[in-house]
């Protein structure tokens, strides 16, 4: 796959210390073994005295482009380092990750985000950036407090966020101003939610439900948990009891049985993360629950303009979410030049314009308003704005999750699922899922 680099016009001058550091890592010829196949682009060939960092990502085409073109940016400035980068699809990355870390091969710099960053971070396969940011040579000032505490585990910086992006719910805004109803709001209760929902329904003959069932999203859960001052994790165990998921699967069973929500059958297609199945799309249901940053993608599957929404409840249990990270490589050769273009990545104002909103909403504030006064697309716009406006409103990000996050939200899928289908009582579900994580948290 060819490598295309960018023409972005003048780029900055690289800085004093930028020269300096370079000029120590050459003092002797070195050639890095990226040890990657697949989708490889390498930007340039490295020559004697030259440094080759290796770079992965999960993605697809249009991100490869965009972050090809960022790193060759820094590349123009440092023409001494080159990128050999490799990249895939979503699907069987971690499975890529764990291979190479079993090996001992992990690329110097790559993509992560927080379902593993805890376990990464705990076998200590992260590199420590918590001294950098600490003397600004990973600058971290421009970030929101809560987005640079959400890439710390145990008190250290593990990684940087790559972007940013809070959970919303997404609503059909043409479908609601068809049928009279007033838009959701920020700030409205989850019994307010329901009410709304179910009063939609009515009003559409039954032919569109309210909103989606979100009882199987952990995301969802996890905000409502946090508008009642529980969290979902206290340390490394769940930070609520039985009680709190009864409720929680007794309130979306009250929501079913008003119609506010459609069928089982229909919800359980809908509780996979593939964007063309969300109900907000495909007419089954006037909102979905998802993360800022999808609104663009939704968008091109509906002729109905959408609009977004925080989720219910107070929106201080909303945080600045990193959308994915960037890490490095505890074992990196180039430790320095790792935090250098880690720096470069989250401050340069350039390489926001390149990558834009392809991962979410660019980390810095500074560079993200540059970026925002870009856009041209609608629906880009809508959620960039949503994502700014809310910044004020964040409360205090909680730490990533533990090892076995992953696990748990499988688990909390087939619980909510037996719910949704009759199987199990409420109760029943929420002890049955209790005491399986509670086993996955502490393997």
């Amino acid at each position: 796959m060819p490598f295309v680099p960018s023409r972005p016009g003048r780029a900055p001058v690289a800085d004093a210390r930028r020269r300096r550091l370079l000029g120590a890592m050459l003092a002797a010829p070195v050639t890095i073994a990226g040890g990657l196949t697949g989708c490889t682009e390498e930007a340039g060939t490295p020559e004697k005295g030259r440094i080759e960092l290796s770079v992965f990502w999960w993605g697809g085409q249009k991100r490869a482009e965009l972050t090809g073109q960022a790193l060759q940016l820094y590349s123009e400035l440092n023409p001494e380092v080159r990128f050999k980068v490799t990249w895939q699809g979503n699907t069987g990355y971690y499975d890529r990750l764990a291979t190479q870390a079993a090996g001992g091969n992990i690329p110097d710099l790559f993509q992560i985000d927080d379902n593993y960053l805890t376990e990464y971070a705990e076998r200590e396969i992260l590199l420590d950036l918590t001294r950098d940011v600490q003397q600004n040579r990973l600058d971290l000032r421009g970030l929101p407090r809560s987005l640079v505490q959400y890439g710390q585990v145990d008190g250290q910086t593990v990684a940087v966020a790559a972007a940013s992006n809070t959970a919303a719910m997404v609503y059909n805004r043409a479908l609601v101003r068809r049928l009279g109803l007033p838009a959701p709001t920020i700030g409205m209760s989850y019994p307010e939610l329901i009410d709304w929902a179910a009063d939609l329904t009515r009003r559409s003959d039954g032919q569109v439900a309210g909103t989606m069932d979100p009882a199987a999203d952990q995301k969802a859960l996890w905000h409502w948990l946090r508008s009642q001052n529980k969290e979902f994790y206290q340390g490394r165990q769940l930070g609520f009891t039985t009680a709190d998921l009864t409720g929680w699967f007794d309130l979306w069973q009250e929501a079913r049985v008003r119609r506010a929500t459609p069928g089982a059958a229909v919800v359980q297609r809908a509780n996979s993360t593939d964007v063309t199945r969300q109900l907000v799309v495909t007419g089954k249901a006037a909102t979905s629950f998802m993360w800022s940053n999808q609104l663009p993608e939704l968008q091109k599957y509906t002729r109905d303009e959408l609009d977004l929404v925080s989720y219910p409840g107070d929106p201080a249990a909303q945080w600045a979410r990193a959308s994915m990270y960037w890490a490095g490589f505890r074992g990196t050769r180039h430790p320095e030049l790792v935090v250098d273009v880690l720096n470069f990545l989250t401050n340069n104002v350039e390489v926001g314009r390149v990558l834009g909103t392809e991962r979410g909403l660019n980390a810095n504030l500074s560079v993200r308003r540059l970026v925002q006064e870009t856009l041209t697309d609608p629906a880009m716009q809508r959620s960039a704005a949503f994502e700014v406006g809310m910044t004020d409103r964040f409360g205090g990000a909680p730490p990533p999750p533990p090892r076995g996050h992953a696990k748990v939200r499988a688990l909390l899928v087939t619980a909510a699922e037996a719910t949704q289908q009759g199987r199990l009582t409420s109760r029943a579900a929420a002890t049955s899922f209790l005491r399986q994580a509670d086993a996955a948290l502490s393997s």
